[in-house]
């Protein structure tokens, strides 16, 4: 995408040319507070147990591991939805500030890819208005440019121009769901966080969309953490992969080390699980 068609929201060095991960987790804990125990001893929940990860930009991250295990509570803290209990959010190499001008920084670098697009899209407004609508809240140029950056963006994804006058509701899963990549690529973020961007798709379709987000990282040198519990979907995408056990990093290491010297009974059973690459 043309670079002239936004203003940088701040002064922060590129995390590539520093060497310096663009998010970096240290000892993440995240706890909450269950319906059961007593009045005033409620029982907790240890959603993610001291797992630690960097994702440098130009990389890809992958997170596995069974519905339950934490990997989308740990997405969460990732893009500042989930305010660590305990451990530190490094951003750039600082910690993270969750205040509104941190947010708003944070939400400009880091960008989601929800898991269903049908409900991630707002069903009353038209794929352009949803593109154009990250860059008037940042913003962001203004109408002759962000028009330009959305109909640039559209083509990035493989979109015809005229799916920008159509409702999310009149397109495919699969045109949905690259709408949302576009949406999340729209302010030209440096990582993308995918939570399960292909597990709400047809099998045949799910290989489109697995193959856009590698050619969208190798084009524009995106960081990404890919968010699944199918590891061999993992394998495909990831140069790192975190495998992942009742919210533990329970093995960590290459997509060659995790699949040719497996070290965990645990990631030994999903290696037996799951036959199919998609």
């Amino acid at each position: 995408m043309n670079p002239a068609s936004t203003t940088p929201l701040t002064t922060a060095p590129d995390p590539s040319a520093t060497g310096v991960p663009v998010l970096e987790l240290k000892n993440i804990e995240v706890t909450f507070k269950a319906r059961t125990g007593k009045l005033f001893r409620p029982d907790l929940v240890h959603a993610v147990r001291g797992v630690s990860v960097s994702v440098p930009k130009g990389k890809v991250l992958g997170l596995v591991g069974e519905s339950g295990c934490g990997k989308s509570t740990l997405a969460r803290v990732m893009v500042g939805l989930q305010p660590p209990t305990a451990g530190e959010v490094l951003f750039r190499g600082r910690a993270l500030r969750h205040t509104r001008a941190g947010r708003r920084e944070l939400g400009r670098a880091v960008s989601v890819v929800f898991q269903d697009p049908a409900t991630a899209l707002n069903p009353r407004m038209v794929v352009r208005d949803q593109l154009l609508d990250p860059l008037r809240v940042h913003g962001i140029g203004d109408q002759r440019s962000r028009l330009a950056t959305v109909r640039e963006t559209l083509h990035l994804v493989g979109l015809p121009q005229s799916a920008l006058e159509v409702l999310p509701r009149q397109i495919s899963g699969g045109q949905r769901q690259r709408v949302a990549i576009a949406r999340a690529l729209i302010l030209q973020p440096d990582l993308i966080v995918a939570d399960e961007p292909t597990s709400a798709l047809d099998v045949s379709v799910r290989a489109q969309v697995l193959n856009l987000l590698m050619d969208l990282k190798m084009e524009l040198g995106l960081g990404l953490v890919f968010i699944s519990h199918d590891i061999n979907t993992v394998r495909y995408v990831s140069d790192q992969i975190v495998v992942m056990y009742a919210g533990r990093a329970v093995e960590t290491g290459t997509a060659e080390e995790i699949f040719t010297r497996p070290r965990e009974d645990y990631t030994k059973t999903l290696l037996a699980a799951t036959p199919s690459l998609l």
